[in-house]
């Protein structure tokens, strides 16, 4: 199996004593690659709904048709490879309270980007056999499939107009017969991807479910630092104000007490 796209990508080395990078470099250079690559599928998710829509509809065109397969396959593609690298980090060694929650949240980010593309996969391959279908139903109505029997004898003239028809709507034929061929095909490709992204949505759901309750007490740790924080920070904030109300008081005896003082002394002295 030739490596992932992520595995061949540098990785930039920091000091592992600096402390605004204190957890492990690598895993943090693979995560946010792995974010980068999904944040980038999003976009093509968007793409692919637009032309999706257009499938059943008179603006369908062939070219539209291609671009829905062909952001298919890429797509699928793309989430097969950052499902291989969501596998890697799950299973990194010696990760810490932060790589966990990063781990769950590119797990969580991961399967609601699968669940909206698998809900567009479903859409493409019901178009798609609604397409197949109604070509085969035309296919089988056409009056022209049946063969004739001429059983009169006629001129050179009278045949030659009764075959000028029957060529056309051969062509017509043909052209259903590959438009069903095109159809099969799409839709086993189609069912082909949804059956392995299923396999990969299962994992990545199986993980989701192991680290909800660590990610959640992550969370509610998270909060609670956070409020201990603005507590301290309160707290403080009343302290300096104490403080400096504390001062200013002190500034004012220490004043009237000297004025006190020179009034006694200048009473002692003119006494």
């Amino acid at each position: 199996m030739p490596p992932s796209n992520l595995e061949s990508q540098p990785t930039t080395y920091r000091r592992s004593d600096d402390p605004e990078y204190a957890d492990d470099p690598d895993f943090q250079n693979y995560t946010t690659q792995l974010s980068d690559k999904l944040f980038s599928l999003t976009s093509s998710i968007s793409k692919l709904s637009n032309q999706i829509a257009l499938l059943g509809t008179r603006r369908e065109t062939d070219r539209v048709r291609e671009r829905v397969t062909e952001l298919l396959e890429s797509t699928s593609e793309g989430f097969k490879d950052i499902g291989e690298g969501l596998r890697k980090v799950n299973s990194w060694h010696d990760v810490g309270p932060s790589q966990k929650y990063t781990q769950g949240k590119l797990n969580q980010e991961f399967k609601a980007s699968l669940t909206e593309f698998q809900g567009l996969q479903r859409q493409a391959l019901e178009k798609q056999r609604a397409t197949a279908s109604a070509a085969k139903a035309a296919l089988d109505s056409d009056p022209s499939n049946t063969e004739g029997t001429a059983t009169t004898d006629q001129g050179q003239q009278s045949q030659a107009q009764l075959q000028q028809p029957r060529l056309a709507d051969q062509s017509e034929v043909d052209f259903q017969e590959s438009l069903i061929i095109e159809r099969e095909s799409e839709i086993r490709n189609i069912e082909q991807s949804v059956g392995e992204l299923n396999e990969l949505f299962r994992d990545v759901a199986h993980m989701v479910h192991e680290q909800g309750g660590q990610l959640d007490l992550i969370d509610a740790n998270v909060v609670q630092t956070r409020d201990d924080t603005q507590n301290a920070d309160g707290q403080l904030r009343t302290a300096s104000r104490h403080q400096r109300s504390a001062r200013g008081k002190a500034c004012c005896l220490l004043v009237i007490l000297v004025v006190v003082l020179t009034i006694i002394i200048l009473a002692a002295v003119l006494g």
